[in-house]
């Protein structure tokens, strides 16, 4: 049991807290830095050169703004002289990659974490036994009383797994959205330019289609202003009517004046 103690005494900061804090810390700050370097080596001027036949395919390629001797004799050795080629050097400057970057800088440290979590509760599961659950069931019986109680607890049973998991989420999206919506625009222009007339036939059937609708839109909006009228003109004619055959139910007293 002592052993046990130990263990959580080393990860839960009972024991030697400021090692293992200098110790976490000086290994993110590594962590992050080599991420950085890795990131920021492949920003800057990127050269490479491109050797094609006499009919403009490419034939070999390779990184760097010359070949190094070893490179021309695997070359020579496998598609012949050089001097039978053309070669040329390519050069494109290439920005920072900030998304890639901070997916990396959010992604693995978390991700090391929850890994290191995971083996350290593991292995005291295994070993131990885990009381966790009987503990967070006993303590959320008294909670689930009324909403307030049943709402604290619905945040108290939130782990470091479960953000950790929403966090690495977050980061794949982040990662994969927009290389999924880039190569996606990619395959649509290259569809629309092998295929344009195709699409502009679509183009022109869908305007059309949305002509026709707008028409009949218009008929339709028409006939039934011409209905409602013609239904309040029957109305008004049909009062009239009935107004003009309904008995005087009183004299005139025009025409009591003037009888002798």
């Amino acid at each position: 049991m002592s052993q046990k103690e130990h263990l959580l005494g080393v990860f839960e900061g009972k024991r030697h807290q400021k090692i293992v804090l200098m110790a976490s810390v000086f290994l993110f700050l590594i962590l992050e830095l080599l991420i950085y370097l890795a990131a920021a080596s492949q920003a800057g001027q990127k050269s490479r050169v491109i050797i094609t036949d006499g009919n403009g395919a490419k034939v070999y390629e390779t990184a760097g703004a010359v070949l190094t001797s070893y490179e021309k004799l695997v070359f020579e050795n496998n598609f012949g002289p050089l001097n039978q080629y053309q070669l040329r050097v390519e050069t494109e400057s290439l920005s920072f990659p900030f998304r890639a970057w901070l997916s990396a800088a959010v992604g693995i440290p978390v991700g090391l974490i929850l890994l290191t979590a995971f083996i350290v509760r593991a292995y005291l599961s295994l070993l131990y036994g885990d009381k966790t659950d009987k503990d967070r069931d006993a303590a959320a019986a008294p909670a689930e009383q009324n909403t307030l109680g049943s709402l604290f607890q619905f945040f108290r049973n939130i782990s470091i797994f479960h953000i950790g998991f929403l966090t690495i989420l977050a980061v794949l999206i982040l990662w994969m959205v927009p290389n999924f919506v880039r190569d996606f625009a990619k395959l649509s222009m290259t569809a629309i330019q092998e295929f344009r007339w195709f699409f502009a036939g679509a183009a022109v059937f869908l305007a059309l289609l949305v002509v026709w609708i707008i028409y009949l839109r218009y008929r339709l909006s028409k006939q039934m202003l011409e209905n409602q009228f013609n239904i309040e003109k029957f109305r008004v004619e049909t009062q009239l009517l009935l107004e003009s055959k309904t008995p005087q139910l009183l004299p005139n007293p025009a025409s009591e004046n003037n009888e002798p």
